[in-house]
């Protein structure tokens, strides 16, 4: 490996830190934006990421993609799919966060890799390898204990783990890069997000102009917010390999349920750590094979041979979205809460 190979190794690797830094850190963000709810918060964060993002667009001058979109109608059904399907993830989670469910909400990108798996298996017919299955298995154990332990189904970390993986199924069709990615569905979202804030501005009901210029910043904040860690997520996924950013992925929900129980103390009864314990078995077990299966992988390269690529394998290789998705085999995109 030359010099400049390891200082691009270097940079991908501190750019992957960051975003996933920034993603595992956010639930400390949101709560600074009471007492503005979590529909106002979600508008403003689609108003204002989509500002940031065409700013970025302007001065790197990267609008041809923009032209090709709009002149594939299938792919335009597809943004727009993504932008609901996404629109729902980013307001699940800010809800949650807000409401003290930060240790339920990390669980959903915990378990979004198996729950990626089980739609590659659902809806793409894929056949999975037996450790894929164990793993699976065990994750639906998890399921079981933690709506034990939580007295109801974790619907939060399902809503957001499917919804997750669902958003990743659908931008593996359009292939977009991340930046211009934020941009066409932020483009879907923005009138809709513009005409509640307007709505609720003539009724009364906005904090953006009744809570002081701190307040109103921090609402426009959510941009940044939401298009820096991206940035960082880009940068990164062209300088590492897939199965470094698919160990990265998990610090997210990792510093997630760390503040959930560290700095909002949330609780932690006996039955959730058992359910959490299944989730993160079934994540080492897909993390094993998937690492085992990219050494395979290289050495097929290395020896002329094709390599099959799926979903599922995607699933573990790649981040799926928090603050996401994969849209080809070696180019993932990252959309985290």
């Amino acid at each position: 490996m030359t010099e400049k190979s390891r200082s691009e190794r270097r940079t991908g690797l501190l750019n992957g830190f960051a975003a996933y830094g920034m993603w595992g850190i956010v639930p400390l963000f949101w709560p600074l934006l009471r007492p503005a709810g979590a529909a106002e918060i979600l508008a403003h964060r689609m108003v204002w990421s989509l500002l940031i993002v065409a700013v970025a667009l302007l001065v790197m001058r990267r609008w041809a993609w923009a032209g090709e979109l709009l002149r594939q109608p299938r792919k335009l059904v597809l943004v727009t799919v993504a932008a609901v399907v996404i629109t729902v993830n980013w307001g699940v989670y800010i809800w949650a966060v807000n409401s003290g469910h930060v240790v339920e909400a990390s669980l959903g990108y915990f378990i979004n890799p198996l729950v990626t798996i089980a739609l590659g298996v659902l809806l793409l017919k894929e056949r999975l390898r037996p450790v894929q299955w164990a793993a699976v298995g065990v994750g639906f154990a998890a399921v079981l204990v933690l709506t034990i332990g939580y007295g109801r189904p974790p619907w939060i970390s399902l809503c957001l783990a499917v919804t997750f993986a669902t958003y990743g199924l659908v931008k593996k069709k359009v292939s977009l890069g991340g930046i211009e990615s934020l941009a066409a569905e932020t483009a879907v979202q923005f009138v809709p997000a513009l005409a509640y804030l307007l709505w609720l501005t003539a009724h009364g009901g906005s904090t953006f102009t009744s809570e002081g210029a701190g307040h109103a910043t921090l609402l426009a904040a959510t941009g940044l917010v939401t298009a820096l860690p991206l940035v960082c997520f880009g940068a990164a996924a062209i300088r590492v390999p897939l199965s470094t950013l698919g160990l990265l992925q998990y610090l997210a929900p990792v510093f997630q349920f760390l503040l959930g129980i560290l700095y909002f103390h949330e609780e932690m009864p006996l039955e959730r750590w058992a359910g959490f314990g299944l989730v993160w078995i079934a994540l080492v077990l897909l993390t094993g094979d998937a690492l085992r299966m990219a050494r395979r992988g290289a050495r097929a390269l290395r020896n002329g041979a094709a390599v099959p690529g799926s979903v599922a394998t995607a699933a573990v290789s790649a981040a799926p979205v928090t603050e996401g998705s994969v849209t080809g085999p070696d180019q993932p995109v990252d959309a985290r809460p």
